[in-house]
């Protein structure tokens, strides 16, 4: 086994993950993190999961974030039928990944089976992954299917690695080692078994119950706090003189609160309640802001780090890289209207 440290510096640098760390993951099944025990997996509590997201993107962006979206992805182990997710979660290394848009179609065939067409964009972990999870529209004759209100039926799918073309096209300043890659799809034949609803499942657990607003919010936020911790720790091996002290109190705190949520979240579905759309509304405004301010922080100590910090081949400009190529994901970015009220409110 590696040690955080040991990883940290075979990340350096790299635009894959080495095969002696992802084998270290597969050892210890943490992409399996969501997956229920009956099927395999670590089956873990809500704070249990982002505890170990924090701890990865701590020691290396790129590996925290593949392992945030593939273990997300392998959250869909829930929405298949109970003998299909054994049979595929029987083996240590599955991995799902795969991508939520809406990137082609599945025409419905005679015998009950679709064939799936398209082009799917950003596939975080695509070099790592078992399987790919995609988005198609269900088509019959090619007529689009619809659904009870008239509106298009899409439906998500789970197809082998060995049947789609893998599309190598991260160009991004950072997180190059995420194996984010655009995937192709060309008459491959499913048997609707291997096609799943996102929010229909085939377990009895509290997690799935979870809105998934809230799972995405949560898990990518340990994410942006886990990199802000690596970012001060190295910032001060450069300017020993710096007073952080604020800065690391307010990720210490920020992550509390996180797990704070994720333990209310938990105690509100175990008391068979709702999740309120005001909580919701709550845990992403919370999530939101954060990472603006951590953005901002980062910026402000990155300011007065001088020449060094600016190496290509760098720890910190790796860790800078990674941070806000990851500030780019839509789940917290603002939109232009946000932006600009905001930005002028700084103006005067």
């Amino acid at each position: 086994m590696f040690t955080p440290k040991e990883i940290t510096a075979k990340m350096h640098q790299i635009s894959k993950v080495p095969s002696e760390i992802i084998d270290q993951i597969h050892q210890e099944r943490l992409l399996q993190i969501w997956v229920p025990k009956m099927y395999g997996g670590l089956g873990f509590r809500l704070n249990q999961g982002l505890q170990i997201l924090f701890d990865w993107s701590k020691i290396d962006g790129s590996l925290g974030w593949m392992l945030t979206l593939c273990s997300g992805a392998n959250f869909f182990s829930r929405n298949l039928k109970p003998d299909i997710a054994k049979e595929l979660f029987s083996d240590s290394k599955t991995c799902f990944g795969g991508s939520g848009m809406i990137g082609g179609t599945a025409e419905k065939q005679s015998d009950e089976t679709f064939l799936i067409n398209g082009l799917w964009h950003f596939a975080t972990g695509a070099p790592h992954l078992s399987h790919f999870t995609l988005n198609a529209k269900l088509l019959e004759n090619g007529i689009p299917l619809l659904d009870k209100s008239g509106s298009e039926m899409i439906r998500s799918f789970v197809i082998s690695k060995d049947k789609v073309e893998i599309i190598p096209n991260w160009k991004s300043m950072g997180m190059k080692a995420t194996g984010t890659y655009s995937f192709k799809a060309e008459n491959v034949k499913v048997s609707e078994e291997y096609s799943f609803v996102y929010d229909e499942f085939f377990t009895d657990d509290v997690l799935d119950k979870i809105p998934f607003r809230i799972f995405a919010d949560l898990t990518l936020l340990v994410n942006y706090l886990g990199m802000a911790a690596h970012f001060s720790e190295e910032a001060i091996k450069i300017r020993s003189n710096l007073d952080l002290s604020s800065f690391n109190k307010m990720i210490n705190n920020e992550l509390d609160k996180t797990f704070d949520f994720a333990n209310e979240i938990e105690d509100i579905l175990n008391d068979f309640e709702t999740v309120s759309s005001e909580k919701q509304s709550e845990i992403h405004i919370f999530a939101a802001d954060l990472v603006e301010r951590l953005s901002h922080q980062i910026l402000e100590i990155y300011f007065q780090l001088g020449i060094k910090a600016t190496h290509t081949d760098s720890l910190i400009y790796q860790i800078f890289c990674d941070y806000f190529t990851a500030t780019q994901h839509a789940n917290f970015r603002k939109n232009h209207e946000t932006f600009k009220r905001n930005f002028d409110l700084r103006l005067i």
